[in-house]
């Protein structure tokens, strides 16, 4: 058959976006869903019935997605610490993988992603929707051809005011929730409200806090901009103000990575009651030796360039792209992954798997900073935090073999 049978595992915000918008690409249909909580599956189900005409079906357990032959593609739309594990096993399973952003809980686990889509000749595509808007992609081009020179540095922000989130106290598990499969590779602790379903993001053992959360989005068009890959220091200084809760990651955080040739990045993260900057609450900034650039995300994504600070025309950047995107990027960015999928060819993917990983790996790294209280530094020939075993047990490969990737059972 010429069309691409996929299966949705995790039926959140992002898992419905998933099953609401993947049906818009050409020649792909959505035939499955997997979502450990039966209720909120059914009720997903549902509206999907009504809005797309067609029934999918449903389990509880994800595996059972993966052994379904017929399907060929799988998107992940879980809790961050199930990202990984259902990746690989996706790969080893024969289907081709999207899974959301932070793509990884730990770095370790990137790692096996990316070893996991190069090993089973998979696509691997990650959830940054961005990479496939056109005219961000036109704006990273002028700035590696030089817009505003030598780019020393960059910053990217993301403000939202979140309240406290309170105190949940240990209880069952409800009878249609299969709180096994909701843990899976996570450790094991009692259930409390404040985990299922959105709060978990606040919590070190599922979660990545608001950095791995949303600010990786920006960290990303700054990686990106930058053309850098991975830092050499990283430091972070935050916490969690304003108020006292359950939650355990930081609502104010602010992270300084810096690269081998001495250029940085800047991310800052505010959680509570703040001024916008520039008018805005999210976005990067690109400072160079001629001028400056801004990303502006809302009310409609676009740059504005400051040389020598005189605001000028934006660059002619065009709305043709060379692969062929739909402006509309969160389909569009579906839409690229099915195409490389068609195609076999990771070279067509805006967000291959080794770039989102990288973006993420920051976010890792800041938290891990964030947790220790202090400086760190890696060292990108080894893969390893120089001298610091405790940092270094944080990157999630204590005990585990490099580059092998675990058996699905």
């Amino acid at each position: 058959s010429d069309r691409i049978r996929v299966g949705v595992i995790g039926l959140g915000w992002r898992g419905r976006d998933h099953m609401l918008r993947i049906p818009q690409v050409a020649g792909v249909e959505v035939v499955a869903f997997a979502d450990p909580d039966a209720e909120r599956m059914g009720e997903r189900a549902a509206e999907f019935e009504q809005k797309i005409g067609s029934k999918p079906a449903l389990y509880q357990d994800l595996r059972r997605v993966l052994e379904d032959k017929s399907i060929d593609a799988i998107t992940v739309a879980t809790p961050n610490h199930w990202h990984a594990l259902a990746a690989v096993w996706g790969c080893q399973a024969g289907k081709h993988v999207y899974v959301e952003k932070p793509v990884c809980h730990d770095f370790h686990e990137g790692e096996q992603m990316v070893a996991a889509s190069r090993r089973y000749n998979r696509i691997v595509q990650g959830g940054t929707q961005r990479r496939s808007n056109v005219f961000i992609r036109k704006a990273i081009q002028a700035l590696h051809e030089g817009v505003i020179g030598d780019i020393y540095m960059a910053r990217c922000i993301h403000f939202q005011k979140r309240d406290s989130i309170g105190f949940k106290s240990p209880e069952p598990p409800p009878a249609t929730l299969n709180w096994d499969i909701w843990v899976g590779p996570g450790p094991m602790q009692p259930f409390h409200r404040n985990l299922v379903h959105y709060n978990w993001h606040w919590f070190w053992d599922y979660g990545n806090g608001e950095m791995g959360n949303n600010g990786v989005h920006f960290i990303d068009i700054a990686r990106w901009g930058m053309n850098k890959q991975l830092p050499v220091r990283t430091y972070s200084t935050g916490g969690r103000f304003g108020y006292k809760d359950q939650a355990q990651t930081p609502n104010t955080q602010l992270t300084t990575f810096t690269y081998e040739d001495g250029t940085e990045l800047v991310s800052e993260i505010r959680g509570r009651f703040s001024n916008d900057e520039a008018g805005l609450s999210g976005g990067a900034f690109f400072y160079g030796s001629k001028g400056r650039m801004a990303f502006v995300p809302t009310p409609h994504e676009h740059f504005e360039v400051f040389l020598q600070d005189r605001k000028v025309a934006e660059p002619d950047l065009g709305r043709v792209d060379e692969l062929g995107l739909r402006e509309d990027n969160e389909v569009g960015h579906f839409e690229n992954f099915f195409n490389a999928v068609r195609a076999n060819k990771r070279e067509l993917q805006t967000a291959e798997i080794n770039e989102t990983f990288l973006s993420t790996a920051h976010c890792l790294f800041g938290n891990i900073a964030y947790r220790l209280g202090r400086e760190i530094h890696f060292d990108p020939q080894t893969r390893h935090f120089s001298s610091d075993t405790v940092a270094d047990a944080m990157l999630g490969a204590t005990g585990r073999e490099p580059y092998i990737v675990p058996t699905m059972v």
